[in-house]
């Protein structure tokens, strides 16, 4: 029986309305902004700098801060909170939520690295969700974001990803044989939703 649904996306594809949507037709509870909000409660960080560092490697000039401030007297005294906004940190305690998410079951989790969390778990079915880069570039617009931002969005983003990924998982973005499917956004919000949910019926029979 499926009790969790992960999600992973293409940035601009339209995942976050989707899963939500998702959420809500089947009564489970979403864990997108919620596991962003609960990981920095965990960290005792602003949500803020959690969401700049998820599915993200620090950069080069964080890493080498963090090793030199280590290093030193002041950066001893502000180890504890160094080490909670570190990268590596926070993808540690993401997975304990992940898991924790997981282990009461009937959700839709978005990305994170949840795909890879819960690849071993009968009860999760893993979805990718891609589009066209003129859709998401659209899609962005749409959303108020100006079109030269969200033409370099739709690289950026998904290349962060991509590092985020090989780094902590040593796998190649999307790795394919990870997900029982991959859906083009492009057919539509319902059309996706609803080929999600006749999978699920599928598996569960």
């Amino acid at each position: 029986m499926i009790n969790i649904i992960t999600i992973e996306r293409e940035y601009g594809c339209g995942g976050a309305e989707i899963a939500r949507k998702t959420a809500e037709r089947l009564g489970w509870k979403l864990w997108d902004e919620l596991l962003t909000s609960e990981i920095a409660r965990l960290s005792n960080c602003k949500q803020s700098e959690v969401k700049s560092r998820e599915e993200r490697v620090a950069p080069l000039y964080y890493r080498l801060f963090k090793s030199i401030l280590r290093g030193s007297f002041e950066g001893s005294l502000n180890a504890y909170r160094l080490k909670l906004l570190d990268a590596d940190s926070i993808q540690r305690i993401t997975e304990q939520v992940v898991q924790k998410a997981a282990a009461e079951g009937n959700c839709v989790i978005v990305g994170r690295g949840s795909q890879h969390f819960l690849r071993d778990r009968s009860d999760t079915l893993r979805i990718f969700l891609y589009a066209p880069k003129e859709a998401k570039i659209r899609r962005l617009i749409a959303e108020g974001i100006g079109e030269n931002e969200a033409e370099q969005a739709v690289d950026v983003v998904d290349s962060e990803r991509a590092a985020f990924v090989e780094k902590y998982f040593h796998m190649e973005w999307p790795n394919r044989s990870l997900y029982h499917a991959m859906l083009n956004t492009a057919i539509g919000v319902e059309n996706v939703i609803n080929e999600v949910l006749s999978l699920k019926k599928a598996v569960d029979t």
